[in-house]
């Protein structure tokens, strides 16, 4: 090819090339500014130690990283793992229905059900709390119900059943939408195909569709298990501060306590367990 074809060709190349660091700078810095430069900071914090009245003394230490497998912060990460475990297993076994009900819905009823799913967002987190607290207290609606009913009262409020409900109520939608996406993309001839080969509905579902829509079920595991685990308000406001999680935790070692490096070392310890749950979520859509 001659020198006066091989140019253009070559600006062209530069220019694309130009076009696309263009518009990838923003989201670069976002993820410098914000993600990047912050963990920086937290990982720097873990090799010194606390001051005698709280901060940083910049003096080198590893005793934050042996902290870590103290027996109590070990029970912490296994009653938060254990919490976010169950919110995602109640959250899946109410959103899978869900979205499937959603797929088969007419065109125009869809929307109108996406809507309702993602319109709790619309009210502010806080104020969404509150009414689950005045719904789950000794005189709330639901012991008043179960009252009328001759059972209860119960003890609704301030234990682990009603954080997993706060959870699996915030949640609840990150696992629909993804399910509803995978379930929506399957194509219907392959149901009808099953069902002409004389499977029954069950066994349709089973051999056909569950496993077709597994990277939907890990995606929105992974979207409920994520937030979860490292939630704080919701432990606070309706476990009433009794169990505590990993992000109570952190939040008291940073404000409470002052102890940043600490705290800094809880941080990348929840860092590294949701980078692993990444992995293995991105290994096993490989595998499905």
């Amino acid at each position: 090819m001659s020198p006066a074809r091989t140019r253009p060709a070559t600006a062209l190349r530069v220019r694309r090339r130009l076009g696309a660091f263009v518009f990838l700078t923003p989201g670069l810095a976002y993820l410098v500014v914000l993600l990047l430069v912050p963990l920086a900071l937290v990982l720097s914090y873990v090799f010194f130690q606390r001051g005698r009245f709280g901060g940083v003394v910049y003096e080198y230490t590893t005793e934050n990283f042996s902290r870590l497998l103290d027996p109590l912060y070990l029970r912490v990460l296994g009653e938060s793992l254990q919490i976010a475990a169950l919110t995602t297993v109640i959250a899946l076994a109410l959103g899978y229905p869900t979205a499937y009900l959603i797929a088969r819905l007419p065109r125009k009823w869809k929307t109108v059900a996406l809507v309702a799913i993602v319109l709790p967002f619309w009210t502010n987190f806080i104020i969404r709390m509150y009414a689950w607290i005045i719904l789950l207290n000794g005189p709330g609606l639901i012991n008043s119900a179960l009252k009328s009913l001759g059972l209860g009262p119960f003890e609704l409020l301030y234990n682990q059943g009603a954080i997993v409900t706060g959870l699996v109520y915030s949640y609840l939608p990150l696992m629909v939408l993804p399910l509803y996406a995978a379930i929506e993309k399957l194509d219907p001839q392959l149901r009808e195909a099953s069902a002409n080969l004389g499977a029954s509905g069950f066994t349709t579902f089973r051999k056909v569709t569950l496993p077709l829509t597994v990277p939907g079920v890990l995606t929105g595991s992974l979207f409920v298990f994520v937030p979860s685990f490292g939630n704080f308000v919701i432990p606070e406001m309706l476990g009433g501060g009794k169990s505590v999680m990993v992000g109570n935790l952190i939040r008291t070692e940073f404000l409470k306590a002052r102890d940043w490096p600490f705290g800094s070392a809880l941080a990348l310890a929840l860092v590294a367990v949701l980078v692993v749950l990444l992995l293995a979520q991105a290994w096993a859509a490989r595998r499905a």
